[in-house]
């Protein structure tokens, strides 16, 4: 009996311990103190762990997108959710200009992916466009050295393979409307501009090309200009429509720099 009994309690103890492995462990993420970005950041927990850099995303029309034919000045834009909503179609039309942003990507997933989405389609010239996802934390804290030091690293690829780069400044950020205030509390406007000064230096020592959409977006009170962006943020058609002009004259520089 006795033995049956602590049969009984190993099989008990075992059958718990399994319970507990199937329905897997209680993960707690760190709040942010912004409620919209604890979501966020919650919502990637499979992107996050499964395709950090989100590989899959570009993949197929990476492997379909054929070389480039002789003298073609093929472009690559390359960034967050300001670049994968810009209809390049529209605002370039008949350029040969590849978008590949990503929606709330930060330097660190971009890094993962720039062999793939950037070197490997054989541009002359990539824009980036890239940093304020790291400063508002959508990947967890990071200082801005580190940021630094991700875009260093994504120029000096780029630069081994022969592709010249456009640095775009981080853009400026309004709370002029409700659904902005969350987008602008997490993006201090210090670090922004701290950022954006290390980029225009950065570029003056390496040749590379620094774009300050800053300068053309920012309002009398350092803010992004309201009529240019309805969430704080992402830039509608009036946006577009300035930053658009200023790339292609980056571009041009560029190209006729190689």
């Amino acid at each position: 009996m006795r033995l049956t009994r602590t049969l009984f309690r190993t099989l008990l103890i075992a059958f718990a311990a399994v319970s507990a492995y199937a329905q897997g462990p209680t993960v707690t993420i760190p709040s942010t103190g912004f409620t919209g970005l604890d979501n966020y950041r919650a919502s990637k927990i499979a992107v996050f762990t499964n395709d950090y850099g989100q590989l899959a995303r570009y993949r197929e029309a990476d492997a379909q997108l054929p070389a480039p034919a002789a003298g073609e000045n093929r472009v690559v834009f390359f960034g967050d959710s300001i670049t994968d909503t810009w209809k390049l179609e529209t605002y370039f039309p008949g350029k040969p200009y590849v978008n590949r942003g990503i929606g709330g990507q930060t330097t660190s997933q971009m890094l993962v992916r720039f062999r793939q989405d950037v070197i490997d389609l054989q541009p002359k010239v990539v824009v980036i466009l890239a940093g304020t996802n790291d400063i508002a934390g959508n990947t967890g804290p990071i200082q801005n050295q580190d940021i630094e030091a991700n875009l260093s690293s994504l120029a000096e690829l780029a630069r081994a393979h022969g592709i010249r780069v456009v640095f775009s400044s981080v853009l400026p950020v309004h709370n002029y409307t409700e659904k902005s205030k969350d987008f602008f509390a997490q993006r201090p406007g210090a670090r922004i501009l701290e950022l954006n000064a290390w980029l225009k230096e950065y570029c003056a020592k390496t040749g590379d090309l620094y774009l300050d959409y800053f300068s053309a977006m920012v309002d009398d009170k350092g803010m992004l200009k309201r009529e240019l962006a309805d969430d704080g943020l992402h830039p509608n058609d009036a946006g577009f429509k300035i930053m658009a002009p200023m790339a292609e004259a980056a571009i041009h520089k560029a190209i006729s720099s190689k």
